[in-house]
């Protein structure tokens, strides 16, 4: 057995200082322990061991984050087959994932991720109305305009400024919005009509726009919305917003861009759509109203809704969040101080859509000429005279309630004379009186008023009066709402709807009667 010296460090045959080495040693004689590991340094070398490697007890194996040890997992079935595209793992039951802060599972069409069983998914944002119901195609058009040969006198304007105008564009089909730099510029758009939403129906709105080139000091706003309530997009200087008019709360809500809480639309979203102000937009909105719900606002982009914020109210407040869900279209363009440049927003068009239908519900109402007193319609022959006129209330203030002409009745007296009859919408009248037609009534009328001029002529017909003879004639569901009596919200002017009647015998007389029905109740 050789000897170690330990204190020259060798092999020696003989010594004071020698030792017997029955087993592995440090080099200060120490026998090699748990508590003593024996030292080793592989370098750049390598060990190459033939056979198998016994280790017994734990083996522990650490890693940090400066130097990770690189680890590839590799399953297998019970056939020693490796788990593929081609051989996928099947998982019944639960998936415990445990406590990983994290789970990401990716595709890719190289490689795809089987998936078996029955998998629950959400419909594509815009396939639902605003109770989530699914779009089907029988939606109720309650208005609807575009401007091909000119402004289509379904808009009234509030024009301010020397430098304010509105012009129809030939080529464009539009309708542009022109206001100056001076400070206090304002021009402002809205329907002549309010639009009846009906609870439990959801109601949808678009408005296509072009805005004026965004800068410093000019507002500008589109939606479904009035002085006092209501929706609307807004560009605020250069900054984007969803806005909510409130009289019943008392409060204008304004939610920024940067807020928006579906699809802030900067390309971060699950669009992947950045927003260009700068460009035509067609903005969309569905209504969830029953004094409590959801309104849901966003864009249509490459044929696509894209939802980018909601309101929510239910479960959340404790009033009503708007006044009424019957509201007008509304467009607006102001200065809010001096601006570098004239500014022009570009009106395209604009529709409201009762979805799943419509279905009249309102306090239906009627007025005639007295049986004893039938309206003369003097000479000359041939000249139109009003029978009945009807209008929404300006005192007390009615002028956004919804009224729809149904039925009208006319007959003659005497045996002989002939008769024209026409209704008219917003003619003028000049004699007569208005009374009211109750007090939970939103409309006045008149008999016999005078003469008449202007309007435009919704419907006409003849009839002959005879000792048998008169005409009734009932609206058509289709069109109930072109005899919808229209006012001029931005003046507080209502306009006339008048029963007008011209025979070719002078002198001769008429009756008549007309329905309509309230749907503001």
């Amino acid at each position: 057995m050789a000897q170690w010296n330990s204190g020259i460090q060798t092999y020696l045959k003989d010594g004071t200082t020698l030792f017997e080495v029955f087993n592995v040693a440090t080099i200060d004689g120490k026998q090699v322990t748990f508590d003593n590991p024996f030292p080793v340094s592989l370098g750049s070398s390598s060990i190459t061991i033939n056979g198998d490697v016994v280790i017994p007890g734990s083996v522990e194996i650490s890693n940090d984050e400066g130097s990770p040890i690189p680890t590839q997992s590799h399953i297998f079935d019970e056939n020693d087959n490796e788990y593929s595209a081609s051989n996928p793992l099947t998982v019944d039951g639960t998936v415990n994932i445990g406590t990983m802060p994290e789970v990401e599972i990716k595709n890719d069409t190289g490689n795809p991720i089987p998936i078996t069983g029955t998998v629950a998914t959400s419909p594509p944002v815009g396939t639902t109305d605003a109770f989530g119901r699914t779009r089907v195609s029988n939606p109720l058009t309650l208005f609807d305009s575009s401007h091909r040969y000119r402004d289509n006198n379904l808009w009234e304007s509030l024009v301010v400024g020397s430098g304010s105008t509105v012009g129809f564009s030939t080529t464009e089909g539009l309708v542009n919005i022109g206001i100056g730099t001076t400070s206090g510029d304002s021009v402002i758009r809205e329907t002549t009509k309010t639009f009846s939403y009906q609870p439990g129906k959801s109601l949808l709105v678009l408005n296509t726009f072009v805005p004026a080139t965004p800068k410093t000091n000019l507002t500008q706003r589109v939606g479904y919305f009035g002085a006092d309530n209501g929706m609307y997009f807004e560009i605020n200087g250069t900054t984007p917003y969803f806005v909510e008019r409130s009289l019943s709360t008392g409060t204008q809500t304004a939610v920024a861009q940067d807020d928006w809480n579906i699809d802030k639309l900067d390309g971060t979203g699950v669009s992947g759509i950045t927003l260009d102000i700068s460009k035509a937009q067609i903005l969309w909105m569905d209504i969830e109203w029953l004094g409590l719900g959801t309104v849901r606002m966003g864009f249509v982009i490459d044929g696509k809704f894209v939802h980018c914020h909601s309101f929510h109210h239910a479960n959340r407040i404790q009033s009503t969040y708007i006044t009424t869900a019957s509201l007008p279209l509304r467009y607006e363009i102001a200065n809010t101080g001096i601006t570098t440049s004239s500014s022009t927003m570009k009106q395209v068009c604009s529709s409201v859509i009762s979805e799943g239908g419509y279905e009249l519900r309102g306090l239906q109402q009627a007025v005639n000429t007295p049986i004893t007193a039938p309206v003369d319609l003097p000479s000359p022959a041939g000249t139109y005279y009003p029978v009945l006129s009807i209008r929404l209330k300006s005192s007390p203030n009615r002028l956004d309630a919804i009224v729809i002409l149904t039925a009208l009745s006319l007959m003659g007296t005497g045996n002989g004379p002939e008769y024209n009859w026409q209704v008219r919408a917003s003619a003028t009248t000049s004699g007569g009186t208005w009374v009211s037609a109750g007090p939970d009534s939103a409309v006045e009328y008149k008999i016999d008023g005078g003469t008449v001029s202007g309007g435009r002529i919704l419907a006409s017909g003849f009839f002959s009066s005879t000792n048998q003879s008169s005409t009734s004639v009932d609206i058509l569901k289709e069109a109930l709402f072109k005899f919808q009596l229209e006012r001029n919200g931005l003046s507080g002017t209502p306009y006339e709807l008048t029963l007008v009647c011209a025979t070719n015998s002078a002198g001769a007389d008429v009756f008549a009667s007309l329905d309509w029905e309230e749907i503001s109740r």
